[in-house]
């Protein structure tokens, strides 16, 4: 497919072809008649969606999209018009939040894309989202907003439980009753925030999400109309030159146009530009994450680079490795959407605080979840030392499985931490001075594993070995490790076992069980 500028519209993409094509982000030029004039390389997603290359027309759905967004006019002399608002245009698994900006004289739209995809996704968790996410009842009373909101609040003069402003509720009203499509902006700090009412009808309440639209609403020429940071360094180590979206990363460099890089900065962009691809560096600004591509451009004796903001996606994937084995987010990147796996080996433990429930009566609630929250984190770093994965925890149990990977931790490691756990607990204290005890009960056997949920979802386990394994702990001794003999055996060159007998487990009947005490020499 060629992504160039079509031939037979002369000078219509002049210049484009030499700047936009190593733009990280979609740049397409579009005739006022649908006819696709120019994509650079990074509009691949959204041609193979709209099915078209260079010199075809568009979809009409698409034209009339475009019209609609931003309507063609008859240039004249000095004639400008700003940019409407964006739309979202899905691409299978991706979604770009589409600008189009009408290029005078030329009788077309320059349309710019911007991935949103991991916005759109962190949309789902409010207070994670990097951008304002606000929540109103029915009355216009102001019942939530997330701390990226403190701009728009400040902007308002309002906290949670106060009335919204009464024009503004009105504009919302208007938008949600179809009366009005018009925008909806609030102005503070020297920003522009534009808000767009969703009604939550199963909570009684209306969502309001806000975009920072103050780059959008200042672009006025290509590139500094791109709403992605956009920077050209010179071969003298000199910026020459910087769009208004760049301003985060000069007050991070701490530079301005016409002024030096510092030379760290310039000798690691030189040689990111020398190496391989994706020739790629994060940059942080702002409390904002940057994705920037170095491109070298020798005929311009320049380097460019073209920035992306991905903090939503970083949030999105921090908070999916927060909640889920690595593995398990790699496939669900990969696009995997039912998750399930049986193992025939699967080594599962599960430990619980020993006379917790007296403890939380007769203790304040914060010392509590604070004394159970420094046991928790104990355990964590000794499932990160020990390579295993941490499936949950079930008020003061803790379960943690091996298996579950060809690199992770198996039975002889969660053995190892088992004995580590029960030992962790004997040096510690509460804050009154008391010691604390574990019951653990481990078991080896087949299980199935996999994702679970849509909203707060989970990895979780089930099978017979989990079962047994909970049972093992709950008719344990404080301070032993329980495991069934068949579990013993497997691990008898490596470990010591002191046999209990016949133990009868809840809904298991009788089953002979032993006691880990400790590694062999």
């Amino acid at each position: 497919m060629d992504l160039h500028a079509d031939p037979r519209r002369g000078d219509a993409a002049d210049g484009m072809a030499s700047f936009p094509d190593e733009n990280p982000n979609p740049v397409l030029r579009i005739g006022w008649d649908g006819a696709l004039d120019y994509a650079n390389r990074s509009s691949a997603p959204i041609l193979a969606v709209l099915g078209v290359a260079t010199g075809e027309a568009v979809p009409a759905e698409l034209l009339d999209r475009l019209k609609a967004a931003c309507p063609p006019f008859a240039p004249g002399p000095g004639d400008v018009r700003a940019a409407s608002p964006e739309f979202d245009l899905p691409c299978g698994l991706r979604t770009f939040s589409i600008l189009a900006v009408p290029i005078r004289g030329r009788e077309a739209w320059n349309v710019y894309g911007t991935d949103v995809t991991g916005a759109r996704v962190v949309a789902k968790f409010p207070d994670r989202n990097p951008h304002p996410v606000l929540r109103i009842d029915p009355a216009g009373t102001l019942r939530y907003a997330n701390p990226a909101s403190d701009e728009v609040l400040l902007a308002l003069d309002i906290q949670a439980g106060d009335q919204l402003p009464g024009d503004l509720l009105a504009a919302i009203r208007g938008r949600l009753d179809g009366g009005s499509d018009a925008a909806i902006h609030v102005h503070g700090g020297g920003r522009i925030f534009s808000l767009d009412p969703v009604p939550i009808p199963e909570f009684g309440f209306i969502n309001l999400y806000g975009t920072d639209v103050t780059a959008m609403r200042a672009v006025t020429a290509f590139p500094d109309e791109n709403p992605n940071p956009v920077l050209r360094v010179g071969d003298d180590g000199a910026l020459a030159y910087a769009n208004p979206a760049s301003v985060p990363l000069l007050r991070a460099w701490g530079i301005a146009v016409r002024e030096a890089l510092p030379p760290d900065l310039l000798d690691r962009l030189r040689s990111v530009a020398r190496g391989p691809a994706p020739n790629v560096i994060e940059v942080e600004a702002d409390h904002r994450l940057f994705a920037i591509r170095v491109v070298s451009l020798a005929a311009f004796e320049s380097l460019n680079l073209y920035g992306s903001d991905v903090t939503a996606a970083r949030d999105v994937e921090h908070l999916l490795h927060n909640i889920l084995p690595t593995a398990i987010v790699d496939r669900i990147q990969g696009g995997e959407v039912l998750i399930a796996d049986r193992f025939d080996e699967m080594a599962v433990l599960f430990a619980d605080v020993v006379d917790f429930t007296p403890f939380a009566a007769s203790h304040p609630p914060g010392e509590v979840v604070g004394m159970l929250n420094q046991v928790f984190s104990i355990f964590d770093h000794l499932t990160d030392v020990h390579r295993l994965e941490k499936i949950k925890t079930i008020g003061d149990a803790y379960m943690v499985a091996g298996g579950l990977s060809a690199d992770g931790g198996q039975a002889a490691e969660l053995a190892e931490m088992a004995l580590d756990m029960v030992s962790a607990m004997r040096a510690f204290r509460t804050k009154d001075g008391a010691g604390l005890s574990l019951r653990v009960g481990l078991h080896v056997g087949p299980a199935i594993a996999g994702v679970i949920g849509l909203k707060k979802f989970i990895y979780d386990v089930w099978g017979d070995t989990v079962n047994t394994a909970s049972r093992l702990e709950s008719h344990g001794v404080p301070g032993r490790i329980h495991v069934t003999s068949g579990t013993a055996a497997l691990l008898a060159d490596r470990y010591a076992f002191e046999p209990r007998g016949l133990v009868e487990l809840k809904g298991k009947g009788p089953v002979e069980t032993a006691f880990l005490v400790g590694r062999r020499a």
